[in-house]
């Protein structure tokens, strides 16, 4: 039996099959049954769907294996996760951020890859010309977590990098306001990049660097609370971090 209801869903949403696989990451053909046959998805797939779709799970499948508790739902928040930060394919820090609406979000010690792309510069003005909030922020230099993640991920460079970052973010400070900077001297857990309801988490590990670590690639589904945990500590952080002076990039 046909899941009609599915097929009306996407259609409200001006959506086409091959819409909804690339944003849930599956094969079109499987989303086809899903409507066509009336299979049901795997219960991640069911919530970001839902999600992704506006509606409630159970608008979409009447599925004995629905999701009923804040653990299993936690639990579907996560897409992926990948063992070190260089596996995860090159575009999907682009890709996430192109499909922001209203948050975009990068909460880093110094983030400086990020920085050297021009592309990613591209986009940060791209979003708040659309009006999005996008939010930068750095670690203060000089600060005790700063300095401690150096020692931590064996070196005392990090303040450098941090510099380096902020130069090369310098063209945006005056050309785009509206882009905010900030500083932090907070003591971070995970690197954290956030597009609307979607999110990279790059975890810190002792002894080795970011880019060896793991990342959660995370999915916000409505009663999960994986996802909301690692946003708010983007909103704490954000909070008490101070915007970023000619001083901090010139050093004079």
């Amino acid at each position: 039996m046909s899941n009609e209801r599915l097929r009306s869903a996407l259609l409200a949403q001006g959506m086409t099959v091959q819409d909804l696989a690339e944003a849930i990451d599956v094969n079109p053909k499987t989303v086809e049954r899903w409507i066509t046959q009336g299979k049901v998805p795997y219960r991640r797939h069911q919530y970001a769907t839902a999600s992704l779709l506006k509606v409630d799970v159970t608008t979409l499948w009447n599925d004995d294996r629905a999701v009923d508790s804040a653990s299993d739902l936690s639990k579907a928040e996560i897409v992926t996760v990948y063992p070190h930060r260089h596996m995860v394919p090159a575009g999907l820090w682009r890709d996430i951020y192109s499909r922001a609406e209203t948050h975009l979000d990068v909460l880093v010690y110094s983030g400086l890859w990020l920085s050297e792309d021009p592309l990613f510069h591209d986009l940060l003005k791209e979003k708040v010309q659309a009006s999005a909030q996008v939010r930068i922020l750095l670690g203060e230099p000089g600060c005790a977590a700063v300095e401690q993640r150096g020692i931590d991920e064996g070196h005392r460079i990090m303040d450098g990098k941090i510099r380096n970052a902020l130069v090369n973010y310098r063209p945006l400070f005056a050309s785009h306001p509206d882009i905010g900077f900030r500083l932090h001297d907070a003591t971070l857990y995970n690197s954290l990049f956030r597009s609307d309801d979607e999110m990279l988490v790059n975890t810190h590990v002792y002894g080795i660097g970011a880019y060896m670590a793991p990342v959660l690639h995370l999915r916000r589904l409505p009663g999960g609370g994986l996802f909301d945990t690692y946003a708010n500590s983007i909103e704490q952080t954000w909070g008490s971090a101070r915007p970023i002076t000619d001083h901090d990039i010139t050093g004079a």
